[in-house]
């Protein structure tokens, strides 16, 4: 433990408390200074279950996406780099933060209204069979890449879908059924090939050949196969060919026809195996994204993130941060550098989104690097928190005013390196905020008020088995668009606002 952890350990972060505010002055927090709003005072109109709130209903699905396009063609295409007659038709451009599982569900909706999407994700995960590959052949962790990879895959020929079936094909839980399967695959005899054609075949079998020798070639390591996903055996199988992430992400990209104007994105581009800690307020040190949100005792078994599903943190979560593959404390700790490709899309999208999901293990992991924070308080464009519908271990007791604080501390550096922090204020990083309707998160207005964040949205949702509360897709794209639409329409005519908002960094 640090010298002055014990200290500020004693500071309760904000959003901490899950006391309502009283409803009357929650009301009065929405509306205390509308020149902070990103769209019209008169937008917040009250609803059931959520006074004060602009609520998005889904009867007027169709309404958004024309509404964006006008806007968009007013104001020169937005953000976007499209030029010439078409600029004014681009769909608006977006940079996802997420994780590998959360924001899947809604992927397919966004589709629909826009391709033109950076999807940044980690690639410190250490669970499930990227552990197994990580263990053995080292180099950073692909299953999250390889997630959003198929999601974004090509559904339109029989052949597309055979390929996707393919590659997000899991073997069985029981190790000597899981291994046989695997020789089937890879000798080809297996009935997953069929419907692909030659060009595809050879093409995908020979970076799963060129896999399983990487594994024997490894004698001293035994391989375990169980619940192994072939497509990260074939992401890896690339990644070690090309001894280049990005190169292995391009190849997939055009084995599973992603469209070329969706990026995935690894937050960091490295060839490296990458680790995750994290620091409690307690000052403890956890090593490792699988003991921090969902610990397996050393058992592979599929992941539950449920909270009730394992043992409470000693303490809640006070920072993540990098470390080095051996280490153990905060002597260990590494500073990667961001993908500059990542800093790029996010000096020109149109819209920045912090998905769903395991706040501290999916998202914060791409907001401690250096520079990540600097672009985004820099931009005066909508920067969206979609809320969780309820907490899991890492968050706990966090009210939605603790996610922006999570969210900030992150993108600040606050408890990192104090040469090396920012000192940004909440609504510099986000001044939207989604939320399922129903969620179990307690919706703290005053405190979001006291962050400068006025602009909070009620979107309909629908009820999970396995995780509880969720955005209904549709619904949520909706309100997105609209949110978008909404701040370039208060662009073109509050010119005013514009000024007030902008952040100036040397």
């Amino acid at each position: 433990m640090r010298a002055g952890a014990a200290a500020s350990s004693a500071r309760p972060p904000l959003g901490s408390s899950s006391t309502p505010p009283h409803p009357r002055e929650s009301e009065m927090a929405l509306v205390a200074c509308p020149r902070y709003n990103i769209s019209h005072p008169r937008a917040f109109a009250s609803a059931p279950g959520s006074r004060g709130l602009l609520r998005a209903s889904r009867s007027a699905a169709s309404r958004p996406r024309g509404r964006l396009r006008r806007a968009m063609a007013a104001n020169g295409g937005g953000h976007s780099t499209a030029t010439g007659a078409g600029a004014s038709d681009a769909p608006p451009s977006l940079l996802v933060f997420s994780g590998g599982t959360a924001f899947n569900g809604v992927v397919e909706e966004l589709k629909k209204v826009t391709t033109r999407v950076a999807h940044v994700l980690p690639v410190s995960d250490d669970g499930g069979s990227t552990a197994e590959i990580v263990r053995v052949l080292g180099g950073p962790a692909v299953g999250d890449i390889r997630s959003r990879c198929l999601r974004l895959s090509d559904e339109s020929t029989s052949e597309a879908l055979s390929v996707r079936k393919l590659l997000g094909h899991r073997l069985p839980i029981d190790p000597s059924e899981a291994k046989l399967e695997w020789y089937q695959i890879v000798e080809g005899d297996h009935s997953l090939w069929d419907g692909v054609s030659r060009p595809y075949r050879e093409t995908i079998r020979a970076f799963l050949v060129y896999f399983h020798n990487e594994i024997l070639r490894r004698s001293a390591e035994m391989f375990c196969f169980t619940n192994g996903s072939i497509g990260n055996f074939f992401f890896a199988g690339a990644r070690i060919f090309f001894q280049s992430l990005d190169a292995a992400i391009f190849l997939f990209s055009r084995v599973s026809q992603i469209p070329a104007e969706s990026l995935v994105l690894p937050v960091i581009s490295t060839n490296d195996r990458l680790t995750l800690g994290c620091e409690l307020w307690d000052g403890t040190i956890i090593r490792g994204q699988n003991e921090i949100s969902h610990p397996s005792n050393g058992r592979r078994e599929v992941v539950n993130k449920d909270c009730n599903s394992c043992t409470a943190l000693p303490s809640r979560i006070k920072r993540v941060f990098y470390m080095s593959s051996e280490g153990s404390s905060l002597l260990h700790e590494v500073f990667p550098e961001a993908n500059h490709t990542v800093l790029e899309q996010l000096s020109k999208v149109d819209c920045i989104v912090y998905a769903m999901g395991s706040l501290f293990t999916s998202v914060c992991p791409s907001l401690v690097l250096r520079g990540i924070g600097e672009t985004i308080a820099s931009r005066s464009i909508p920067k969206v928190l979609l809320l969780n519908g309820s907490h899991d271990r890492e968050t706990v007791g966090l009210s939605t005013s603790g996610f922006v604080t999570a969210i900030t501390d992150s993108l600040n550096r606050t408890y990192g390196d104090p040469h090396k922090s920012l000192k940004n204020h909440p609504n510099d990083y986000v001044n939207a905020i989604l939320v399922p309707e129903g969620g179990q998160v307690p919706l703290d207005v005053e405190n979001l008020a006291a962050q400068g964040i006025f602009h909070v949205v009620t979107v309909e949702s629908v009820h999970d088995p396995k995780v509880g509360v969720i955005f209904d897709p549709p619904s949520l794209i909706q309100a997105l668009t609209s949110l978008i639409s909404e701040e370039m329409t208060t662009h073109l005519s509050e010119p005013g606002y514009l000024m007030e908002n902008v952040k100036f960094v040397s």
